[in-house]
């Protein structure tokens, strides 16, 4: 686990020392273990050093890396890591899961190995296979630079979930790419104006990490599941391409008992590769049914030799607290537990460390809970932990899958069965609108969504700058026809859900040196569960994740796989900002806030009275426009051309 950057100089130009040096200080949180350099000229070749003034010199190329050390700690494991022959060197942030089996495979076909990481199985990987016969065949999560100078390209490539993180920008016919945004803004000419539709998704939805855009219009993201070959002689020429999709083709033809025996074996395979380390690993456990069932998996796998710490969010006093589901599930595994509390305070306090840690605003005060749950686990020593992240967008766990569901039964003209399941539901006027947005047609989204309180513009929102920057306002939700559920979940991994929650859970754990790791999203599991019927995903009686409840018994406390709440990981963000009192004033009146062209003031003012009158509730719009201006602010971002 590191971090990485790179710069391409254009064509006849060389790279400034400083610049990747600076490049490397900025996400210096991600690496704190070792640094190292790589400078390449057609004349000079490949240098690598840990001093950047040796390694670049007058190079057309250099990449930096930050190490976390957490397989092969010592010298084995350096970045950046070159091929004897010297062809190709690469620098590589993550951990590829199934390297032992990939080197026993590579070793078969001659490759000798020099070192025991993972880093050396990927380098030997990609140089004998490819990129394209080789990313298939990773298990893992990744983001790295692989640089062939026989052929003069630096391929970029991604793991197939978007799990960490690489980000680009065109620079004077240049590129540059890392791992932050932050470390891209210490290149001058990188553009800090605003991005208009990713702002209106923001601010409306609070939808970000939508596809290759960002928040920063000269900065793009490499989408998940993509790969670029950079030719070094146009380096500004980039084109992503797709190595994976999660296809729905027919659903397979199984039981649901076979289903979830089958289920269970691949989870408990992946969540086997997940625990490799040279390192202690622990959990970040919120007591629900995905963090509970990876917890009892660790002790079911592990036995009595692993010594298993907890990490847990506490929302004391509030009603989404998830304590005592928690305690049971540490019990149960026989672990021993670690918890944290906040307040609004602190959240005032730590708010704008916590954005600049994000690089981009984010979606709720609950990233700030998160947060803490990491810096909590490096304080007991834990470097590496596992946890639930992406188990809901592929086991259909969120209220809106529910509707997704409905929307099915109701295409088929399954009605007497589309009927009971809505009678079933608890929330049921919810999920029958929600159902409504995947039959209606995209053109009458607003008008459908302004009838329930809900348009597409509210009147905070200055109509006529988004307009200007040429922004038409678009509900997210399209009219879908087949298995709307499976079509939802394979969405929700890579345009709405998922992505924005592994951002922000990279940028948390990295910000204290911790490898957080996310058993769930392997090809593996994904492909096999996006096979299945959707009942066995969402049963006739709404029971969300059935499959996986049965595949999961014995390793969750039962109490805990028979829950029917959906609590998620939250955060009492209506205590927490009503306890900012003052602070919270003093940013909605600020400078920053009144100089957004993005807001209607004077719309926006007579909500920001309705909120200190009483009449109206703290919502999530407020925690975004606070959020918006306090990263405005400290990035210095530009609104207009």
């Amino acid at each position: 686990m590191c971090g990485i950057a790179g710069i391409i100089a254009p064509s006849g130009r060389t790279v400034a020392a400083l610049d990747i040096k600076l490049m490397s200080g900025a996400m210096e949180h991600r690496g704190p273990d070792d640094l190292g350099y790589l400078g390449w000229s057609p004349e000079a070749g490949v240098a690598l050093s840990r001093d950047p003034l040796e390694a670049v010199g007058e190079a057309s190329l250099a990449l930096a890396h930050r190490r976390l050390s957490i397989i092969d700690e010592g010298e084995g494991g350096w970045q950046p890591m070159a091929t004897a022959d010297g062809r190709f060197a690469i620098v590589f942030n993550g951990e590829i899961y199934n390297y032992l089996e990939l080197k026993a495979e590579l070793q078969g076909e001659g490759v000798a190995f020099a070192t025991h990481s993972d880093t050396e199985v990927l380098l030997q990987a990609l140089a004998k296979w490819g990129v394209q016969r080789a990313l298939p065949r990773l298990t893992g999560m990744f983001a790295f630079a692989l640089l062939d100078t026989a052929n003069r390209t630096l391929t970029l490539a991604r793991d197939p979930f978007g799990i960490k993180p690489l980000s680009y920008a065109r620079v004077k016919g240049g590129l540059a790419f890392a791992s932050e945004i932050a470390s891209l803004l210490c290149v001058s000419g990188v553009s800090r104006r605003v991005e208009p539709s990713a702002l209106y998704d923001y601010l409306r939805f609070g939808l970000t990490d939508r596809g290759a855009r960002t928040l920063f219009a000269g900065i793009e993201h490499l989408p998940p599941a993509h790969f670029a070959v950079v030719d070094l002689t146009r380096p500004d020429q980039i084109v992503p391409r797709r190595y994976w999709r999660a296809e729905l083709g027919p659903t397979l033809d199984i039981g649901f008992d076979e289903a979830a025996t089958e289920l269970r074996r691949l989870f408990l395979d992946s969540v086997r590769l997940h625990l490799r380390s040279d390192v202690p690993v622990g959990a970040a456990l919120s007591g629900g049914i995905d963090s509970s069932a990876v917890v009892g998996a660790m002790r079911a796998l592990e036995g009595d030799g692993l010594d298993l710490h907890t990490f847990t969010f506490v929302a004391a006093g509030s009603n989404i607290n998830e304590e005592a589901w928690a305690d049971m599930a540490a019990d149960a595994a026989h672990a021993t537990p670690h918890k944290v509390s906040l307040t609004g305070r602190q959240l005032v306090d730590g708010l704008d460390a916590l954005i600049a840690t994000q690089g981009e605003p984010f979606g709720s005060t609950s990233i700030f809970a998160q947060n803490r749950v990491f810096a909590l686990a490096r304080q007991n020593g834990i470097k590496v932990t596992l946890d639930g992240q992406g188990a809901d967008e592929i086991l259909a766990g969120y209220t809106p899958f529910l509707a997704a569901r409905l929307a099915t039964m109701a295409q088929d003209g399954e009605w007497g069965r589309a009927l009971r399941f809505w009678r079933g539901l608890d929330a049921k006027t919810g999920v029958a609108l929600r159902a409504m947005r995947f039959v209606l047609p995209q053109a009458l989204q607003g008008p459908a969504r302004r009838l329930v309180g809900e348009g597409l513009m509210p009147g905070w929102m200055d109509v006529s700058w988004f307009a200007r920057q040429g922004v038409r306002p678009v509900a997210p939700q399209k009219p879908v026809r087949g298995d709307v559920l499976r079509h939802e979940l394979a969405e929700s991994l890579t345009d709405r859900v998922l992505p924005s929650l592994l951002r922000y859970q990279d940028r948390n754990s990295m910000a204290h040196s911790v490898e957080s790791r996310v058993p769930f999203l392997t090809t593996a599991l994904v492909e096999f569960l996006y096979s299945l019927p959707e009942a066995f995903l969402i049963s006739d009686q709404g029971v969300t994740k059935a499959v996986f409840r049965r595949a999961a018994r014995g390793l969750a406390p039962d109490a805990i796989l028979d829950r029917r709440d959906k609590i998620g990981f939250a955060a009492p963000e209506e205590t927490w900002l009503a306890e900012a009192g003052e602070w919270l004033d003093g940013v909605l009146s600020s400078d920053m806030m009144n100089a957004i062209p993005a807001f209607d003031s004077r719309a926006m003012s007579q909500e920001i009275e309705a909120v200190r009158s009483g009449g109206r509730r703290l919502t999530g719009d407020v925690w975004r426009w606070v959020n918006l201006a306090r990263w405005a602010a400290l990035y210095d971002v530009r609104f207009d051309p």
